[in-house]
């Protein structure tokens, strides 16, 4: 019977642990700020915003000079507002404002007890409202990354007042993703289930009502999805499911490109600004 309780004990202690083991599981992984809008020669205006927990949020504003629309430029897990600074020189040069955000947990952001897709899409909806009350922007559009272009998917699903979307390498289904890749993928199928249930109640919801292949045919505003035909985290089929739902969107594939290789889709930035101008003139 003592042998029992303890049993028991251990497995109750077990089950106490395993959400805050998950957390830190779920923490992305640090990258520096490897640069500032300064350093290519922008003009930088860094922003603290407060997430919906009060955390501080770190951004840079680039000016455009007098009123024009605004891009809010969203990074992916683990990476931050500097590596996606080569964008920035084709949205100052079009005539765009920019607003390179740090989502929780990432590049300069104060750190929260965990980060989440619905919370990436909390950041955001932040900085569309700060950005909405601005006097010189005269519309807003958003391009994403990854788990920031999922967060954008589930920001459009739910506000009227974006002029346009671009999502760049969207998963369809963030749970599909997550156990076809390590740790996950070497746990059998039961525990991986308990392992994603876990994180369901852990971030507040269900994975199938915030996956993209949800959000994206209720995305008010014009959408554009953009993938790497060479995109081994996120493989090309993703894009195709998402395209089959949202026909009206405007689709674009990136010979070569890979899931992070932002310089093979540089050569089709003018094809993602054409799309952003026409939209959000």
């Amino acid at each position: 019977m003592k042998k029992f309780l303890l049993g028991v004990a251990a497995a109750f202690g077990l089950m106490r642990l395993f959400p805050e083991l998950l957390r830190r599981h779920m923490a992305p992984p640090q990258r520096p700020q490897a640069h500032t809008p300064a350093d290519l020669g922008l003009p930088e205006v860094p922003i603290t915003l407060q997430s919906a927990t009060g955390t501080d949020l770190h951004a840079w504003f680039i000016p455009a000079g007098g009123t024009a629309p605004v891009v809010i430029v969203l990074h992916g897990w683990g990476a931050n507002a500097s590596l996606m600074l080569p964008l920035a020189p084709h949205l100052h040069r079009a005539g765009l404002h920019a607003l390179f955000l740090d989502a929780r947990n990432h590049g300069l952001s104060e750190h929260d007890d965990f980060v989440s897709m619905p919370r990436f899409a909390e950041d955001l909806d932040v900085a569309i409202d700060w950005l909405n009350d601005l006097d010189d922007v005269s519309s807003v559009g958003v391009i994403g990354h990854s788990v920031g272009a999922g967060a954008a998917l589930l920001v459009g699903s739910r506000r009227t007042d974006l002029g346009a979307i671009v999502s760049v390498s969207a998963f369809a289904h963030p749970a599909e993703i997550m156990a076809t890749a390590p740790p996950m993928n070497r746990m059998p199928a039961r525990v991986r289930t308990g392992v994603l249930r876990t994180m369901e109640r852990t971030i507040g919801a269900r994975f199938d009502d915030i996956a993209p292949r949800s959000t994206v045919a209720r995305v008010k505003a014009p959408l554009m999805l953009v993938h790497g035909d060479a995109d081994d985290v996120v493989p090309i089929s993703n894009l195709h499911e998402l395209t089959s739902r949202a026909p009206k969107a405007r689709s674009l594939v990136v010979p070569g490109a890979n899931h992070a290789s932002l310089e093979a889709f540089e050569p089709h930035v003018g094809t993602i600004l054409g799309f952003l101008s026409e939209h959000l003139a």
